[in-house]
């Protein structure tokens, strides 16, 4: 072979490597973690700096990609075209042409492309730097095509999207959590983060039947008989009616008092005013609001002026971090295991934990099991009430005028177990 026929090969050969090169550059800036290059940047690393900066400028680097690939398979694809033509006549161009498309594919797309894929950081840092000047010297094209991409897609209306959905943030930390990148509890701790501004102070407050209160009028006996058979730190005072909180009680203050001036301690000039908040408001701006006024309980209203119940600080933060114990707190076991497959469950304990003890596959926007309960049975709960839900038969144990106290959960694992169960209930 001559001098003239190795020069088209080399050409060729040359464009291929070349065609590589921008199958690599655009499967490894589109797969890139950015989050990760972003840090290798802030550290000083130039060519991850120069990595950011081609991300934050994806469509115009993107384009000049583009340009450059179709430039480089069209000029290889006529170099090949001219070269079988001169050595085996127009016949063999056909034929050229399909081996050509597979080698393309092949080498200059999938290989590169996989590799790609396997190491886009690595590849993405590797190329930066010339991809950067290769921008700057077709910057007139790719300008031209920017312009038009542009001018079609405000034609045709097509929305910002933002890059990672909320949605989406949740598959990546669950996906992160199966390939064992995060632990179950950090896992956990960035979920409750993500649904903390979902979350409404009605759902995480002491409701009114259960909240231990003192009367403005009351004896300093009776005063003391509360505080102690309870642990509470502060107490609502009301006047007349617990729908009128007119203050919060220190503990320490009125014991500190008492002390002091005995019987004649005046409960009026102890206690606090009280903060009141709505009950849609969301526990993360209550949270703010809480913090800023120095406030650790505030009193919710519904959308009639009556009270609730109250929120703690702390009711807010166990959303967030789980359940905060001291030393007063009793360990209640939320899920209790009375015989095989059948478990006892507390309905204050969140839906979520739940979900996972007994690994549902349905998802419930509850935030607590009693929430659940009352959610499939579509009405307040009543002692015996049951329900089927995915593979568990879930019977009410104890409730009381407003939501369900404690339910037990059996596991089905056959139609013959629950026609069974339900006729040994029935006799």
């Amino acid at each position: 072979m001559d001098s003239d026929s190795w020069l088209p090969i080399v050409s060729i050969l040359s464009l291929m490597l070349v065609a590589c090169y921008f199958a690599t550059a655009e499967t490894a800036l589109a797969s890139a973690n950015r989050i990760r290059i972003k840090s290798l940047a802030d550290d000083g690393n130039r060519r991850a700096q120069k990595t950011v900066a081609l991300l934050d400028d994806f469509d115009r680097a993107l384009t000049t990609l583009l340009v450059g690939t179709n430039i480089v398979h069209i000029a290889c694809a006529s170099l090949t075209t001219l070269f079988v033509k001169r050595l085996w006549g127009a016949g063999a161009v056909a034929v050229s042409t399909v081996v050509l498309a597979i080698v393309v594919f092949f080498a200059a797309e999938m290989l590169p492309k996989s590799f790609a894929r396997a190491y886009p950081e690595e590849a993405a840092l590797a190329l930066a730097p010339s991809l950067r000047t290769l921008m700057t010297l077709l910057s007139p094209i790719t300008v031209l095509f920017s312009g038009i991409s542009k001018f079609v897609t405000r034609l045709f209306g097509v929305p910002d999207a933002p890059t990672v959905t909320e949605d989406e943030l949740y598959d990546i930390i669950e996906s992160i959590g199966e390939e064992g990148g995060i632990e179950e509890e950090a896992s956990r701790l960035i979920h409750s983060a993500l649904e903390f501004d979902d979350i409404t102070v009605q759902q995480v407050l002491t409701p009114r039947n259960r909240m231990v209160t003192v009367a403005l009028d009351d004896s300093c006996e009776e005063i003391l008989s509360v505080i102690r058979g309870n642990r509470h730190m502060r107490l609502p005072v009301y006047d007349k009616t617990p729908d009128n909180i007119v203050g919060i009680l220190g503990i320490r203050r009125y014991l500190k008092a008492y002390l002091a001036q005995g019987e004649n301690v005046s409960l009026a000039e102890l206690m606090d005013p009280p903060y009141f908040l709505p009950r849609k408001r969301r526990i993360d701006d209550a949270l703010s609001e809480m913090s800023g006024r120095k406030q650790h309980i505030a009193v919710v209203r519904d959308d009639f002026g009556g009270v609730l119940g109250i929120v703690t600080v702390e009711d807010i933060l166990e959303e967030l971090v789980g359940e905060i114990w001291d030393e007063h707190d009793e360990v209640v076991e939320n899920f209790r295991e009375v015989e095989d497959g059948v478990f006892h469950v507390v309905c204050s304990a969140d839906f979520e934990q739940m979900r996972r003890h007994f690994h549902l596959g349905a998802d419930c926007d509850c935030a607590k099991v009693s929430g659940w309960v009352m959610e499939q049975l579509g009405r307040i709960p009543h002692e015996g009430d049951r329900f089927l839900y995915d593979h568990l038969l879930v019977t009410v144990l104890k409730a009381d005028s407003r939501r369900a106290l404690e339910i037990e959960v059996r596991k089905i694992d056959s139609l013959e177990d629950l026609d069974e169960e339900l006729s040994s209930s029935a006799s």
